[in-house]
């Protein structure tokens, strides 16, 4: 049987062509006809020592290592973001061009980049492959994994600089800082009331839409606001948490 790796054929008697007899592929040299081989055989034999990753090529692994060393050669011209790979800086400079060649095929919408139309496609699947080990909650996208994560950690990476209050999510201290800015950006259409939290003014909303959300289960009596709900259950249970 022959050897796939050097069988050949003659293109215009005088370019050899090597050609991979398991999928057809052609190459100029045997040696790459040789590295291709090995996605057949499914070969690996260079193992990173940092993370046990193995790779098919060295010049995978030499590219990979760069992630483990920090260091980001690949430097985007319009916004100076850096990358430790070059097919990722190719892949963000597409947001700059408005390039948009990755095309949903259940509705139309097209983005710059892989990843992120692969994120879109779980909102037609539904799919949630991201798993928290502690509560098994599952999520569509990675982020919002390692965001819920702080929930079990307490980690509290975003900081007020006005009073110094801690918060686990980015948009819950922007939302606080309007406490200090006195901003108010969401509007009531009703009453023209204005409030610095979005569900602040989902709460007002119902004192005009007449919707009251939370039963209570002892009587069935409904309440807008979960706190009057709260209050109303004392009144079941005979607890005085009062105390002069």
């Amino acid at each position: 049987m022959l050897d796939p790796c050097t069988l050949s054929m003659p293109v215009n008697n005088k370019q050899r062509v090597n050609k991979c007899t398991l999928c057809d592929k052609e190459f100029k040299y045997g040696s790459s006809l040789k590295r291709h081989m090995g996605t057949h055989t499914k070969k690996k034999s260079f193992k990173c020592n940092q993370c046990d990753k193995i790779f098919t090529r060295n010049f995978s692994l030499i590219r990979h290592h760069i992630t483990h060393t920090g260091m980001k050669p690949y430097q985007c011209s319009q916004c100076d973001k850096a990358f430790s790979q070059k097919h990722i800086l190719i892949e963000h400079t597409k947001l700059h061009t408005g390039e948009k060649p990755y095309q949903c095929r259940q509705c139309d919408q097209a983005f710059s980049q892989k990843h992120v139309l692969i994120q879109h496609l779980r909102t037609h699947t539904k799919a949630k492959p991201y798993k928290c080990s502690q509560c098994d909650k599952v999520f569509s996208r990675n982020v919002h994994l390692i965001r819920h994560h702080r929930i079990h950690t307490g980690v509290k990476p975003y900081q007020c600089s006005q009073c110094y209050k801690a918060f686990s999510q980015e948009h819950v201290l922007i939302e606080h800082q309007r406490i200090h800015t006195g901003e108010k950006p969401y509007q009531c259409s009703q009453c023209d009331k204005a409030f610095s939290q979005k569900h602040v003014l989902i709460d007002h909303q119902r004192i005009h839409t007449g919707e009251k959300p939370y039963q209570c289960d002892e009587c069935n009596k409904a309440f807008s606001h979960k706190d009057v709900l709260i209050r109303h259950l004392g009144t079941h249970t005979k607890a005085k948490p009062y105390k002069c």
